[in-house]
């Protein structure tokens, strides 16, 4: 059999995805690898940033591997900004070494912050967080203020509260909407995280929206004004509404781009020989229950290996399964596996289980026809992962769910547990869906 000539996989982008793709090839190919990242020198991990500033870790305690780790696998690190593409020509133009030319091409640009064009946003002070750089901006926006305003009600901008808070600067949290991540949680789950933020000092003001960030003197912030007319005095700004694919300097090429790049089920693009996955990345046909764009670590890491499959070997379709996602903010663990909307379908039923007390809250989204589970939400709860996949690949039907609550149970030893309280109000709700009264632990 003849050998396949090597070639060389340039990847614009050293986040997960970008890295992801690049060791996977390098296991399965002799081709030459190029990583190209303008952030730092060496990969990261992206959602350790706010423990950096927080002081549980140092930056070199979020790169995964050892600094050797890319000259043993033969994997070129090029710590460089890519100006442009002439794709005709294969070739990248960087700002501060020779051109580069590519066989194959993987765009794994990542995500930029979101702005409004607020008046004010770019005075010293008021600031996204997003990169490497960002969090250093941050360090020395902070030195010695006493008060701060953050903007977003989503996860960005709870972190930043967070972070803020760990070194007791006061935070005023404003989200323009009337809870907080109401996208994503019904209203007593948010309600949950409303009381929790309280309880923690953290000045929540809901349905409050930026409208001005304002200077005496033309440098430094001095306050912000809200759409309602109230003036809030601070010393930093976080802008925190979210981030988009960073993909503008690509715009006037020939590539098709829709808020992302847009790609087929093998994440190629309509250009031959160049490829996107991770943030920047966007899928002309999503699989059911899945976004077109998905800025989440774990599919960008999916993402660079099912690319790298498909660059070593025989092409198959990006398939991530079953939707999850987890974060922790404010010592609240959240998790979702499957397809758990906010406003449930006609054919759906929801279960609502929450200790207020305690800040412990499930949903569950099951078939009214069938009772097969079709997903479920997480706030104070460990959740094994695996478990739920399988449970919501096999549709199992709500009444064995319950039953086999304990499975599911990933706390630490020692932890209260709640299946029991959990089933007792699952009966209450559903009388012709209840199930004995199991002893927790059994």
């Amino acid at each position: 059999m003849r050998k396949r000539p090597k070639r060389h996989v340039v990847i614009i982008g050293n986040g997960i995805a970008g890295i992801s793709c690049a060791r996977h090839l390098r296991k399965q190919t002799e081709d030459k690898i190029t990583l190209i990242s303008s952030e730092t020198p060496h990969f990261f991990s992206r959602t350790a940033l706010m423990y950096i500033y927080m002081g549980h870790m140092t930056y070199d305690h979020t790169k995964p591997y050892e600094d050797s780790f890319w000259i043993k696998h033969k994997i070129d690190l090029l710590h460089d900004r890519v100006k442009s593409i002439a794709f005709e020509k294969k070739r990248l133009s960087l700002e501060r070494t020779r051109d580069v030319f590519y066989d194959e091409l993987v765009l794994a640009t990542g995500s930029t912050p979101r702005f409004l064009g607020w008046p004010g946003q770019d005075l010293k002070g008021a600031q996204a967080l997003y990169s490497y750089q960002d969090l250093q901006e941050m360090e020395k926006n902070t030195q010695n203020i006493q008060r701060a305003v953050v903007i977003g009600g989503g996860l960005i901008g709870i972190e930043m509260a967070e972070m803020l808070h760990s070194r007791d600067i006061h935070v005023v949290y404003l989200v323009r909407e009337n809870s907080f991540w109401g996208n994503i949680l019904s209203e007593e789950e948010s309600e949950l995280i409303h009381q929790h933020l309280r309880t923690q000092n953290i000045d929540l003001r809901l349905n409050e929206e930026l409208k001005e960030i304002q200077t005496k003197k033309g440098e430094g912030v001095e306050a912000v004004l809200t759409a309602k007319g109230t003036l809030i005095p601070c010393d930093f700004v976080g802008l925190c509404i979210g981030v988009r694919p960073n993909v503008d300097f690509l715009r006037k090429t020939d590539l098709e781009i829709g808020k992302g790049i847009l790609v087929d089920e093998f994440l190629g693009t309509n250009i031959a020989h160049v490829h996107a996955i991770g943030d920047c990345a966007e899928l002309k046909s999503p699989l059911p229950h899945r976004r077109a764009i998905e800025a989440v670590w774990y599919v960008g890491r999916m993402m660079g290996e099912s690319l790298a499959h498909n660059l070593a070997s025989q092409p198959k379709p990006y398939n991530p399964g079953v939707w999850f996602n987890s974060a922790k903010f404010f010592e609240i663990e959240y998790q979702v596996y499957g397809s758990v909307p906010r406003n449930p379908k006609t054919d759906e039923h929801v279960f609502f289980w929450r200790n207020l007390k305690e800040n412990k809250s499930l949903r569950l989204i099951f078939g009214k026809e069938k009772g097969e589970i079709r997903g479920g939400q997480m706030l104070g709860l460990r959740q094994r992962h695996d478990v739920w996949e399988e449970w919501i690949r096999n549709e199992k039907h709500i009444k064995d769910l319950m039953e086999s609550l304990e499975k599911a149970n990933f706390d630490p030893e020692f932890f209260r547990e709640y299946e029991v309280e959990i089933r007792e109000e699952f009966g209450k709700a559903f009388p012709h869906l209840s199930v004995p009264s199991i002893p927790s632990g059994t």
